[in-house]
């Protein structure tokens, strides 16, 4: 639930309008959600010190950093296989070349 408002945050954002307590209050009405003048107003209040470009600069930038070291496991796992088979395919080079010799 906490999500619609951060999203009426995001979509008021977007569209270049203020984000504050009626803004807020509007888009999350305007989704069928009962609203929550707490959380609204607590929203409104904390994101009025945030510069938004910039927060989601940031969260971008994160994200494309993270992606691949989530996928240097994989990549070693390749690199190892590929390495094993090289291994074999030696092996039996090296046996074939016995055979003649």
């Amino acid at each position: 639930m906490t999500d619609s408002y951060m999203y009426a945050a995001l979509v008021l954002h977007k569209a270049g309008k203020k984000i504050d307590e009626a803004g807020l209050t509007s888009v999350v009405k305007a989704a069928g959600v009962d609203v929550d003048q707490v959380k609204v107003k607590a929203l409104a209040s904390a994101l009025s010190e945030i510069n938004i470009d910039e927060a989601l600069k940031n969260a971008a930038t994160m994200a494309v950093a993270a992606a691949p070291a989530a996928a240097a496991p994989a990549a070693a796992k390749t690199e190892d296989k590929a390495k094993v088979e090289e291994k074999k395919e030696e092996e039996a080079l090296a046996g074939l070349a016995s055979l003649f010799g």
